[in-house]
């Protein structure tokens, strides 16, 4: 895996309440992978994660959500957690650059309650993807094709259904980002 990703950029999208795990490994692994990978959050300054029942270590915070742009980036992360995604999909800026890394055809990737992210953004109509097993009826009623599986690729956007598929995940993040640029079909 090192060197893999010499020279590309990812984005993590989060705030509060992510599920530590779903930003640290894809961050770690990313990183270890040779990309320069950054978080942005709505606020400045650090983030809390969750951590099964209890709150987990924070994350510093690279830039905030309004000065992170689609061109400096190859791929977007999106991690779980329930708290991390329901505030975020209704955070208009959010919204904005996830659709922004998909219109540019860059690889977006978002894990368990992260599709959640990729409904509002209105990127699930028509796409194959999983979730956490608690929104899969959300996913499927935003016209989604669920299935229970890993990791789900579909033209560069990656979904997995939690922590436990981390490994997969990331995985099919390095592949797809070296792979560039995906062919997508207006919405």
């Amino acid at each position: 895996m090192l060197g893999q990703l010499d020279g590309k950029r990812i984005l993590i999208v989060a705030t509060h309440g992510f599920e530590q795990s779903e930003l640290e490994v894809p961050r770690d692994k990313l990183k270890a992978a040779g990309a320069k990978v950054d978080i942005a959050s709505p606020q400045a300054g650090e983030i809390k994660g969750g951590d099964k029942a209890e709150w987990g270590r924070p994350v510093r915070v690279d830039k905030t959500l309004s000065d992170a742009k689609v061109a400096d980036y190859d791929a977007v992360v999106l991690p779980g957690g329930v708290m991390n995604p329901d505030h975020l999909r209704v955070n208009n800026d959010a919204l904005e650059l996830i659709r922004g890394f998909f219109d540019a055809g860059k690889t977006v990737a978002a894990v368990c309650h992260a599709p959640w992210l990729l409904v509002e953004a209105g990127i699930a109509k028509g796409c194959k993807m999983t979730s956490y097993k608690t929104i899969k009826t959300d996913v499927i009623n935003a016209g989604a094709k669920w299935e229970d599986s890993p990791v789900v690729t579909d033209n560069g956007v990656v979904t997995s259904r939690n922590p436990g598929d981390l490994d997969a995940f990331v995985a099919k993040i390095i592949e797809e980002v070296k792979e560039g640029k995906h062919q997508r079909k207006a919405a």
